[in-house]
């Protein structure tokens, strides 16, 4: 059985990408994000699933091939080799889930 963790953002790890690692487990792995406004960030996809909600700001996201404007208390979801790319508009803050967990074997390296 498996021992269920309490994870404080005091202890918490920083991300190559600034993301702030929170609890992961398993099958999935939790994130929070502080971002400034910017432009758009290389096309990239990924071998993990990602479903995001935004707590604060603005972001454009253009994936596979359309664009969406999102505000805060929006959600999205950003299938595992889907292309995509974003633009924070408005600082945010926002917290997201990666299945596979995105922080083991480098998965989530640029």
């Amino acid at each position: 059985m498996d021992i269920p963790q309490i994870h404080s953002t005091s202890d918490a790890d920083i991300g190559s990408m600034g993301q702030t690692y929170l609890v992961t487990g398993k099958q999935v792995a939790l994130r929070h994000w502080r971002e400034a406004p910017g432009e758009f960030s290389e096309s990239h996809c990924r071998d993990y699933e990602t479903v995001g909600y935004l707590l604060s700001g603005v972001i454009e996201l253009e994936l596979d091939g359309g664009r969406a404007t999102l505000h805060s208390g929006d959600s999205w979801l950003v299938p595992c080799g889907a292309p995509h790319r974003y633009r924070v508009v408005e600082s945010v803050v926002a917290i997201e889930a990666t299945s596979p967990p995105a922080r083991f074997g480098g998965r989530d390296a640029c």
